[in-house]
């Protein structure tokens, strides 16, 4: 019994909401003439057409990002603005000045050691030059000495003269090398140090300065996909910063691949913002990238780790004007942008929901004195909430945004095939209606009643 209580109840039930539903009034809709707009609503941010950047020595090498200033900072012409730093040119810098330093130590000890040799020699040849003026005081005794200590003291004397050559050969010699590697070590201390200014001025380009005065905009690391901060790393020749220039703006709208496969070159633009409330422009598209990005995430796979996890979802940077705005918003600020894909003007749109699928054909229900007529409508393009109607109805027809209670659907009226064909296939000749009889009084044109 408890069983067959419950399911009468709920048959009840039901039949008392059908019969509320059946007595609701039908919500109905005029139709006019006006403008069909489908458009698309979406995200961007302001940028600055152009903007000044502040960019990292192209030579660099392994350099970490050790002061930056923070976004959105106003700066003056030749204030730092970025310090990197370097270990690897660091490390060449102090290796160099070492280097420099052994070298001069080295010139100074080299020229120390010819200098003394060259002593060695000079005093060798001046002892040879005593002993010669002693032979020679001796030569004057030969005519009283024996024929053998005479050749002695002939061959000491040619002895003296063979040292004595030698010796201003070995003299001569010896101030050449020396010249040669003193010039060597010069050079060598020249080298070095012009390697340590090039290191100095690469060091020195590191510590990045403002070349106008304004407001910074941190670049986006493309590792991370984020803003550059202290301890990142930074590339060579790449825009840490900029500064942007605010006498014209435009707008990057990050579009996923669906909607950016609807946006077109030239597509107008209307833009709000939710930071100046009552700010409106507009604008149009410029420019649509030939592939997309990846979207990428950042997530933490351990204590205090991170790492990219790539994904299959594309976005596109589309690249939008501010042709006209009633207050230029600052970089950065969010656009709310409402991209229009479709217009046309002087034609009929009726909201989508007033527009039934009948068997093969699309139809609305016009309201009369009592009940509706269903009429076939011929509809055109179209968007998720309104679609044009190229024949069926025209200005002032009341149709249901509901479809009503059979009972209350008097007649049906469709198009006459000619003018579908004509309306679906433009380059075709239309019809010759010579032999159509007129329509009925109270009947639009081209139209063929049914009656139930």
């Amino acid at each position: 019994m408890t069983t067959k209580s419950q399911i009468f109840i709920i048959l009840l039930t039901a039949f008392l909401i059908a019969s509320c539903a059946e007595d609701m009034p039908v919500s109905t809709y005029t139709v006019s003439t006006g403008v069909f707009s489908n458009s698309l609503m979406i995200e961007g941010f302001v940028e600055p057409v152009n903007s000044i950047s502040i960019t990292t020595p192209r030579v660099m090498s392994g350099g970490i990002v050790d002061f930056l200033v923070e976004e959105g900072e106003y700066v003056e012409e030749g204030q730092v603005v970025c310090i990197i730093k370097s270990q690897n040119f660091e490390t060449q810098y102090e290796m160099m000045l070492l280097s420099l330093e052994n070298a001069e130590v080295g010139i100074v000890k080299t020229q120390a050691d010819m200098n003394m040799q060259l002593a060695l020699l000079e005093a060798q040849v001046r002892t040879n030059d005593a002993d010669t003026r002693m032979a020679q005081m001796d030569s004057l005794q030969l005519a009283f000495r024996s024929p053998n200590q005479r050749r002695i003291t002939e061959l000491e004397l040619e002895k003296a003269a063979i040292e004595k050559a030698r010796f201003e050969k070995k003299i001569a010699a010896l101030k050449v090398i020396q010249q040669h590697e003193i010039r060597k070590l010069q050079l060598e201390i020249q080298r070095f140090s012009l390697n340590i200014q090039q290191l100095k001025e690469y060091i020195d380009a590191l510590t990045l300065k403002a070349p106008k005065s304004g407001i910074i905009i941190r670049g986006t690391n493309p590792r991370t996909g984020t803003k550059f901060k202290p301890g990142d790393q930074a590339f060579g020749n790449f825009p840490i910063a900029t500064i942007p220039q605010f006498d014209q703006m435009k707008v990057k709208i990050v579009a996923p691949e669906a909607d950016f496969k609807s946006i077109s070159i030239n597509d107008s633009v209307y833009y709000t913002f939710d930071a100046m409330p009552g700010n409106t422009g507009k604008g149009k598209i410029l420019k649509k990238p030939p592939v997309g990005q990846p979207l990428n995430q950042i997530v933490m796979v351990g204590d205090g780790m991170y790492m990219i996890q790539r994904s299959n979802v594309k976005i596109f940077e589309v690249e939008a004007s501010i042709d006209s705005v009633t207050t230029i918003p600052e970089p950065g600020f969010t656009a709310n942008c409402r991209v229009i894909l479709k217009q046309e003007k002087d034609v009929i749109s009726i909201p989508q929901i007033a527009v039934f699928d009948d068997d093969s054909i699309k139809v609305v229900y016009v309201q009369r004195k009592k009940g509706f007529e269903k009429r076939q409508v011929l509809t055109g393009v179209s968007s998720l909430r309104e679609s044009v109607i190229k024949a069926g109805l025209e200005d002032g027809d009341i149709i249901a945004l509901s479809k009503p209670k059979f009972s209350l659907v008097k007649e049906l009226i469709t198009l006459p095939d000619s003018l579908i064909q004509q309306l679906q296939t433009p380059a075709a000749p239309p019809p010759t209606p010579e032999n159509r009889p007129p329509p009925p009084p109270g009947m639009m044109p081209n139209q063929l009643r049914i009656t139930n």
